[in-house]
């Protein structure tokens, strides 16, 4: 009988391999290692691992000191695996803590080629996953039974989590606390640390056009004055024609900007908005939908449990903060 899902975010263990990537560790550190209990912030049980404890040289050059070795792992409600670089082997002892994580329902997330020691333990597995787009075909031919999507920022295969490069790290880590604690949560996170509260997985790592030439040829304004209008009924025949472009002409330029389609992006959009809606109102569901763009509570039931694995009665009752 398969393990079930732990709830609980509380215990949060990075694991490491020397030579450390300092970048990506200070992913999982930043999201769940730093007290921000002054702004009303959970406070998480952090802590460092490694098959081989203490001082660990990293690429730049200093040492981080791993204070615990891989029974601290037994503790954990999510293990990271921070970038490892990609290795032929790796320490059996971990692998096997790795498994008994998952095993137990506790959860394990990626960032960029950490995803190959979860796939060395064998959690990738009959899952999709994904990594940093450079090691996206290594990954496929040396995992062969996971499906690798080489072109995504994140895959959720709850307990299994796997992201693409450094950033995408934090997306998947405000992604996991989204899920597990609300959406308010994770945007007190994001907005301590200066970060967008919530890129949608299945955006694209890269884009063609990151930084527009300049502000008028960018797509930014049209953008925020949807997110004030997700009320709305919108085609992309209105919104390329606010744009003052033809559709096709639209479309390839939204895709370039943000890495994903108009439909997608506005859904996603609306999405968040009916989340702040029901934590923090009392408002009908019918309402929320009709607020956030949805028309009906059916339609927004729909899609809550297309993307979000819940409904909106649930999601309320987990994490509205309204009398």
């Amino acid at each position: 009988m398969a393990a079930q899902l732990n709830p609980r975010l509380q215990n949060v263990v990075a694991v490491v391999l020397a030579p450390v990537h300092p970048f990506e560790l200070g992913v999982a550190c930043e999201v769940f290692g730093l007290d921000r209990s002054d702004d009303g912030q959970p406070v998480y049980d952090f802590a460092l691992a490694s098959d081989r404890p203490g001082p660990l040289p990293t690429h730049a050059g200093f040492t981080v000191d791993v204070p615990y070795g891989v029974e601290r792992l037994a503790e954990a409600d999510l293990v990271i695996a921070a970038a490892t670089g990609v290795r032929e082997e790796y320490p059996e002892p971990l692998l096997a803590a790795l498994r008994a994580v998952v095993g137990r329902g506790s959860r394990v997330l990626s960032i960029c080629n950490g995803s190959y020691l979860l796939g060395a333990a064998g959690l990738l597995d009959g899952r999709r996953s994904t990594t940093h787009w450079r090691h996206a075909d290594r990954m496929a031919e040396r995992f062969p039974h996971t499906t690798v999507e080489p072109d995504v920022l994140y895959v959720d295969e709850d307990p299994v989590i796997t992201s693409a490069g450094t950033a995408a790290g934090i997306d998947a880590c405000l992604h996991l606390v989204r899920k597990l604690q609300g959406a308010e949560v994770a945007r007190g996170i994001a907005r301590r640390m200066v970060v967008a509260p919530h890129r949608e997985g299945g955006q694209a790592q890269y884009v063609a056009r990151p930084l527009p030439e300049c502000s008028a040829d960018s797509l930014a304004p049209l953008l925020e004055w949807l997110r004030h209008h997700l009320d709305q009924e919108l085609t992309v025949d209105q919104l390329a024609a606010r744009a003052h472009m033809s559709p096709r002409t639209f479309a390839r330029r939204f895709q370039q900007e943000t890495g994903t389609t108009p439909h997608r992006w506005l859904t996603n959009q609306r999405l968040l908005h009916a989340q702040r809606l029901l934590e923090s109102t009392t408002e009908p569901v019918d309402t929320v939908a009709a607020h956030s763009g949805f028309g009906n509570a059916a339609t927004l039931r729909h899609h809550f449990t297309r993307w979000l694995g819940t409904t909106p009665q649930t999601y309320r009752r987990t994490f509205g903060t309204a009398s």
